[in-house]
C-alpha cells in the first residue's frame, strides 16, 4: 500500500483543488480523505505539493525498431516517467515500420516486459508510410494499435485519405494527421519570413500546413469521420479548426510546448537544436496557439518528443534532423508559459495534458478518483530550474531549451500504484 499525504489534489474532475490524502492498493486508488490513518502503509509526503493526474502523451517518437542510437523503448519509457508521464503512444515511424501486427505486438509486448508505465503503438495508415496503399487497421487495432498516422510523411494523396477515413471510421479507430503539403514545404528548413531572408535559408511557408488542414477538416466532414490533426503550429490552422468546430465535424488538435513556448527566433544564430517541422513560427502564431488553448480549439498538448543523436544535430542547418526530446521539459514549458504566465489554471493544464489525451485516446486515465487506476504525478510549479540537457534520461539530448530558466518540477511519478521516477531519479 501507498498513501500520498496531504497534497493539493487538481483530480481533472472537480472545479478547485483541495487537500487530502490518496491510499493506493493493488495498483487502484481505494480511498480519498483527510486523515487516512494506518500503520502499515508506505507514506509519500505532499504537503504543500500538488498532486495530479498522470500525463497522457498522444504523440512521441521510440524509434525503437530501428533507430535505437537515437532511442530505445527503455530510454523513453524512463524519459517519459521523468516527465510525469504514465502513458504514452509512440509513432509507427520506425524501420521497419509498425504497419502490421507483429510490429504493433513487439512493440506493445517489450514495453510492458519494462513495467515502467504504460506504451500504446500508434500504427501506419499507410504500408510502409508510403501514401499508397492502406495497412490492414482491423488487424492492426486487434493487435493492440490506439490510432493510426503516418506522422513524419503527410498523406498526400486525397483519395487515400478518404478512404483512410472511411475505414477506420468504420472501426472506431483515430487517425493522426500529419498536415503539410511537400510540394509548398520542399527542401524548406525553417518557417518563411523575415528571419529565414535573413539568415539565408529556405523557408516553410505556413500554408503549407493549413492547406492540408483545411483538406482533412474537409474529408472529416464528407465521410463524418473524425480525425485529430498533430503540432498545430500556426495562427491559420488555428481558425480552421475553431471554425470546422462550430460546424459540428468531428475534428480534435493537438499543439507541442514548443508552438507556445518558443518563436523563430530561436533559430537565429543557425541553431539546430531549434530546428522542427512543422518549424517554430512568429510571435503572433504563439499568441494564437495560446488562444487556442485557452478557448479550447485546441484540444491537447502532445509532446512530439523526437530525439536525434548529437551527431544529427551537429552539422550544417540545412541538413540537421528535425526534432527536439520533449517528454522531461513538456509540463515545465506548460507551466511557465501558461500556468505562471497567467493564462491558464493548472486544471486546465491537467485537462490539456491528461483528462482529454485519455478521452481522445478512448484509455482510462486523466483523472484523480476512488476505484481508478493509480497513475499520479506529485509536482511542485512553483520550482525553478535551469535546464539541463544532459541530465535527460533519454538519450537525444536536443532542445532548444537548454540553460533556459523553467518554473514546474516534476517531483514524483506513480504508474499503477508503483512509484517509478522519484526527486529526479527513476526508480
Amino acid at each position: 500500500m501507498l498513501c500520498i499525504r496531504n497534497g493539493n489534489i487538481v483530480d481533472g474532475v472537480s472545479k478547485s483543488p483541495y487537500v487530502a490524502d490518496i491510499l493506493i492498493e493493488n495498483n487502484k486508488i481505494t480511498e480519498i480523505r483527510a486523515n487516512i490513518s494506518l500503520d502499515t502503509v508506505t507514506t509519500l509526503d505532499a504537503t504543500g505539493k500538488w498532486v495530479i493526474p498522470g500525463l497522457i502523451d498522444v504523440h512521441c517518437h521510440l524509434r525503437e525498431p530501428g533507430f535505437e542510437y537515437k532511442e530505445d523503448i527503455l530510454s523513453g519509457m524512463r524519459s517519459a516517467a521523468a516527465g510525469g508521464f504514465t502513458t504514452i503512444a509512440c509513432m509507427a515511424n520506425t524501420n521497419p515500420v509498425i504497419d502490421n501486427a507483429p510490429m504493433v505486438e513487439f512493440v506493445k509486448n517489450k514495453a510492458l516486459s519494462y513495467g515502467l508505465i504504460r506504451v500504446f503503438p500508434i500504427a501506419a495508415v499507410t504500408k510502409g508510410l508510403l501514401g499508397q496503399e492502406l495497412t490492414d487497421m482491423a488487424e492492426l487495432k486487434e493487435a493492440g494499435a490506439i490510432a493510426v498516422s503516418d506522422d513524419g510523411k503527410p498523406i498526400m494523396n486525397s483519395s487515400i485519405m478518404k478512404a483512410a477515413l472511411e475505414y477506420s471510421g468504420g472501426l472506431d479507430l483515430l487517425v493522426i494527421s500529419h498536415c503539410e503539403d511537400i510540394a509548398l514545404s520542399f527542401e524548406g528548413v525553417m518557417n518563411e519570413g523575415e528571419m529565414s531572408t535573413k539568415l539565408g535559408l529556405k523557408g516553410i511557408n505556413r500554408a503549407s500546413e493549413e492547406i492540408m488542414v483545411a483538406r482533412d477538416i474537409l474529408l472529416s466532414e464528407v465521410t463524418g469521420t473524425r480525425i485529430h490533426i498533430a503540432h498545430i503550429s500556426t495562427r491559420g490552422s488555428v481558425e480552421l479548426v475553431r471554425q470546422a468546430k462550430l460546424k459540428g465535424i468531428k475534428v480534435t488538435c493537438e499543439t507541442a510546448p514548443h508552438y507556445f513556448s518558443a518563436d523563430e527566433r530561436m533559430v537565429d544564430g543557425y541553431d539546430t537544436n531549434a530546428k522542427v517541422n512543422p518549424p517554430l513560427r512568429t510571435e503572433s502564431d504563439v499568441l494564437a496557439v495560446i488562444d487556442g488553448l485557452l478557448d479550447g480549439t485546441i484540444d491537447i498538448i502532445a509532446t512530439d518528443h523526437a530525439p536525434h543523436h548529437r551527431d544529427e544535430k551537429d552539422v550544417e542547418f540545412a541538413i540537421a534532423a528535425n526534432g527536439f526530446s520533449g517528454f522531461e521539459l513538456a509540463f515545465s514549458l506548460a507551466c511557465t508559459s501558461l500556468f505562471k504566465a497567467n493564462h491558464v489554471s493548472l486544471g486546465r493544464i491537467v485537462e490539456l495534458m491528461s483528462a482529454a489525451p485519455a478521452r481522445i485516446l478512448g484509455i482510462q486515465g486523466g483523472s484523480i478518483a476512488k476505484g481508478s487506476r493509480a497513475d499520479i504525478a506529485v509536482v511542485d510549479p512553483d520550482k525553478e530550474f535551469i535546464v539541463d540537457s544532459d541530465k535527460f534520461y533519454s538519450k537525444g539530448k536536443n532542445t532548444p531549451f537548454h540553460g533556459r530558466l523553467l518554473n514546474g518540477e516534476i517531483l514524483h511519478t506513480i504508474s499503477a500504484g508503483k512509484i517509478v521516477y522519484s526527486n529526479g531519479k527513476i526508480v
